[in-house]
């Protein structure tokens, strides 16, 4: 018994370990893409650090610049000379011309989201791709022939490739019970394994309250609810692409990942979406150790979701983000002359407090 409970108790910190190292590295990517791009344009860089906090390792380079590792492994930070005051010194940041700082705010975002498109790559080529499979279906009576099987795989809705759970719903979404749609999907016939079109009947409407109704969508299709409460549908993984097609889809896919993150923004800002179904950094470290444990695959695609929700997270125009600092960038661009430096040092500072705030406090209702 206590080997068995000492097992689970490093298979836990393993799984925690797994999440903060992509956390960890995802943020140091970023702040890689910053420092790369601030380099080709002859940014002054005081400190690239790893983490945040009290500093447990440090090298100066012989330029000037300070690499350092931190205690907390949750952040990181890369440090322009004058990026949040008026300095007029040739390499400080604000000296530079908008476009270049622009540029270099940018570089961060982009460097995550190619990451992601990278890792989605590996992840396609080797494992396969991660498709719908269905478990059991509850066959219509009057509708037989306009049904799903199980041991189809969900490969397109219509013309809509199917990489997760959101995709489908869009495909289905504001559907009427008795409306016919057409799947392209892998079904295992005397053959083998064959790609074919099925047209399908709903069952029921589909007005999806929120991205979270996917109980709703399961239904429409007849999904059989298991004795346990769930649906039987499940994750597999589809190998039926080749190499180019599998390139194709990690774009495609990632542009997805991209694409519900605003869904799912614009659903909590009109109220359609609560609060608790989102995550803070306690939950998302959770949530990730979880599925980055479960195996190499897992790993590579909740780091490439990640890497997407950070890029995206970074370009909204939220002070104290990437975002908001191109727009102000933008605007003196326009403007030909700046915003006052101690106004806009000020409303990051007040950004990142909320920021902070915010992500604590869905952390916290998670536990109600």
């Amino acid at each position: 018994m206590q080997v068995l409970a000492a097992g689970a108790v490093w298979q836990t910190i393993w799984a925690i370990f797994l999440a903060v190292f992509i956390l960890l590295a995802m943020i140091t990517i970023h702040e890689f893409g910053h420092y790369i791009a601030g380099k080709i344009f002859k940014f002054k860089i005081n400190e690239f650090a790893i983490g945040f906090g009290p500093a447990f390792f440090k090298k100066r380079k012989k330029n000037g610049e300070l690499f350092s590792i931190r205690a907390i492994p949750l952040g990181g930070y890369c440090a322009f000379e004058g990026e949040d005051k008026e300095d007029n010194h040739i390499d400080s940041f604000n000296h530079k011309k908008p476009w270049q700082r622009i540029i270099v705010l940018f570089a961060g975002a982009s460097m995550n989201y190619l990451f992601a498109v990278l890792l989605i790559i590996i992840a396609f080529c080797a494992f396969g791709q991660t498709k719908l499979y269905i478990g059991d279906v509850q066959q219509a009576e009057n509708a037989i022939e306009y049904s799903l099987q199980k041991g189809d795989v969900l490969l397109k809705c219509g013309n809509k490739n199917l990489f997760m759970v959101q995709d489908l719903m869009t495909a289905l979404e504001n559907k009427k019970a008795g409306d016919r749609v057409t799947f392209t999907l892998s079904r295992e016939v005397e053959s083998g394994r064959q790609i074919i079109e099925q047209v399908v009947q709903l069952r029921k409407d589909t007005n999806f309250k929120n991205v979270a109704d996917v109980n709703l969508l399961w239904e429409s299709l007849g999904i059989v609810k298991t004795v346990e409460g769930t649906y039987s549908i499940y994750s597999t993984s589809y190998k039926g692409y080749n190499i180019l097609q599998n390139i194709g889809n990690s774009f495609l896919y990632s542009f997805q990942l991209a694409g519900s993150v605003f869904k799912v923004l614009g659903q909590l800002l009109t109220g359609h979406l609560s609060i608790t179904a989102v995550g803070g950094p306690i939950t998302t470290i959770k949530l990730t150790s979880q599925i980055a444990s479960r195996g190499i695959q897992q790993f590579l695609e909740i780091s490439a979701y990640i890497g997407v929700n950070l890029a995206v997270f970074n370009l909204l125009p939220i002070p104290a983000l990437d975002g908001s600092r191109i727009l102000f960038t933008l605007l003196e661009w326009i403007r030909k002359k700046p915003l006052n430096r101690k106004l806009e040092a000020i409303l990051h500072t007040i950004g990142l407090v909320l920021l902070l705030g915010f992500a604590v406090l869905v952390d916290i209702l998670q536990l109600f």
